[in-house]
């Protein structure tokens, strides 16, 4: 009689986030936005090993769960064949994600340009030529990109947040939410999905006593916050958000920015922002806020 010994259970699918995008956008942060939250990160992997790596992480006593990957142009031309494997990974059960780092051309010249760095395509050109390389490069991989994350106006710290909010490992009935003020002067954030614009609002900057402050002073907050338009709109706002984001978590929206906008981002938008997050927080616990501009000349 011949006996057979029992099958081991089938490795749980993987959670792996592939962070790809421009040089200069964000990606170094992004890993460590990622790794601060729990996953095991490896910088520039060759997308050929991506369904080995998923393999070996289920081996062992020491079995990785989650999983953060970079993949940019210094792959060259096997990069063509990462929409390929990507698609390969998923078919074998692992929950894939990637990633897109952009930033507008103007921002990327600048960044090169303080920190005196050799774009990794044009090392014997100018940068500019390096930037239209990798867009070529990284074509497909930006239509298939699953979060795209413009970090043109962002500082380290907004796109940490930012990253962290969408990938969170912590479990919710709601979407990860984003709330943010910031200056129509200094552009419309690129990543919000709901932008309100409390330019109607008369502006405390006309103030000769307030004007030197900002929205999280109780001064500059009671003068935006005490009128009753102010509070109407606040409350049509409320109603929407929480209309809006479990009708998102139903169709698989994992995260929502909301962005609100003043001319300067120091005075109203500060201070609404600051009371949409207080008045959602209790329901959200996973939400984040920042204000873009407030340190802004």
């Amino acid at each position: 009689m011949t006996s057979t010994a029992p099958s081991a259970a089938a490795p749980a699918g993987k959670h792996i986030v592939v962070i790809t995008g421009m040089a200069g956008a964000g990606k170094s942060t992004a890993v460590r936005a990622l790794e601060d939250s729990g996953f095991f990160c490896i910088d520039n992997l060759p997308v050929a090993l991506l369904p080995k790596l998923t393999e070996l992480a289920g081996v062992g006593q020491g079995t990785v769960a989650k999983m953060a990957v970079v993949m940019d142009a210094r792959e060259g031309v096997g990069l063509k064949e990462a929409p390929r494997i990507i698609d390969e990974v998923r078919r074998g059960g692992h929950q894939v994600e990637v990633l897109f780092l952009d930033a507008s051309d103007e921002s990327l010249l600048r960044r090169f340009s303080e920190t005196r760095r050799r774009h990794p395509l044009a090392p014997g050109g100018s940068v500019a030529d390096g930037i239209r390389a990798e867009r070529a490069a990284l074509g497909d991989l930006r239509g298939m990109a699953d979060h795209l994350i413009d970090s043109s106006t962002l500082t380290v710290h907004d796109l940490k947040r930012l990253v962290q909010a969408r990938f969170s490992p912590e479990p919710s009935t709601s979407p990860s939410l984003s709330i943010m003020s910031f200056g129509y002067r200094y552009g419309v954030p690129p990543q919000a999905d709901l932008v309100f614009d409390v330019r109607f609002l008369p502006n405390p900057y006309f103030v000769p006593e307030l004007k030197g402050l900002t929205g999280t002073h109780e001064r500059v907050a009671a003068y935006v916050l005490e009128r009753p338009e102010t509070q109407e709109f606040l409350q049509k706002v409320v109603d929407l958000c929480e209309f809006l984001f479990p009708r998102y978590q139903k169709e698989g929206k994992a995260y929502v920015t909301v962005a609100v906008g003043c001319t300067g981002g120091k005075h109203r938008s500060v201070a609404l922002a600051h009371e949409i997050h207080r008045r959602l927080f209790e329901g959200n616990p996973r939400i984040q806020l920042w204000d873009r501009d407030v340190d802004k000349e």
